[in-house]
């Protein structure tokens, strides 16, 4: 990444969440507001430090996960650009339940309490959206849920690959499709609450019948219908 110093009040401004701030507030902000950048593998905090702010990502990716008693790793969330966390954490004043990994090099900014608490005191619209922001993220843990108790593992691996199908679509033409996810298998089915083994053998039974092609990280989906209305 570059080490040349980034303009903080025009990247905050371009953010959803700060869209509708005025100047002046985005100066308040951008005064307590920090930049980091994190290799890949770099932990910018661990389950149990005290949230100060929260943080937002520019470029990147970053993994909020936690360690079973076991040993094992559980994914909570993949964090991408343009994309918020630590509000919820930061309003209750604990300290976070998880940890946070780069999972490539990572830009992100963090924007500390005390300049938050002082906008929300002042400017109902700033209220709205981060509450709005609040709620989107509980409506997708409710999703996750959902999809644990009443989804098999293959109806989950299947939604997540057509989700990332959905970004590429208007881009794509007609028929097969390719994606690159995100991050490593690995990751993937600690964040569907599959095992790799099991995340292995889906691709394998969806290759077999005829609906997709892996090439490493580069997924080829020939159909998204039929990939959609797939049972096994």
């Amino acid at each position: 990444m570059a080490n040349d110093k980034i303009d903080i009040p025009a990247l905050l401004s371009r953010l959803p969440l700060f869209a509708e701030v005025g100047e002046e507030a985005l100066a308040h902000l951008a005064a307590a507001t920090r930049e980091r950048r994190l290799s890949r593998g770099e932990v910018l905090f661990q389950r149990g430090d005290p949230a100060r702010g929260f943080h937002v990502v520019l470029s990147g990716q970053i993994k909020l996960a936690f360690s079973s008693a076991q040993g094992n790793e559980k994914v909570v969330e993949l964090v991408g650009p343009q994309q918020s966390f630590g509000e919820a954490v930061m309003f209750m004043d604990r300290p976070y339940p998880v940890f946070a990994e780069a999972l490539t090099e990572t830009l992100l900014l963090t924007i500390a309490k005390t300049a938050v608490f002082e906008l929300l005191e002042r400017d109902p619209l700033f209220c709205r959206r981060l509450l709005a922001g609040l709620s989107m993220r509980l409506h997708s843990l409710v999703r996750d849920v959902e999809s644990y108790t009443l989804r098999s593992s293959t109806q989950r691996l299947i939604g997540y690959l057509l989700q990332h199908c959905e970004a590429v679509e208007s881009q794509a033409p007609a028929g097969a499709q390719t994606i690159a996810l995100p991050t490593s298998k690995q990751v993937i089915a600690s964040r569907l609450n599959l095992t790799p083994e099991t995340l292995s053998r889906i691709f394998h039974e969806l290759t077999e019948a005829g609906l997709i092609e892996v090439h490493g990280k580069q997924i080829t989906i020939h159909d998204a219908e039929r990939l959609s209305r797939y049972e096994p």
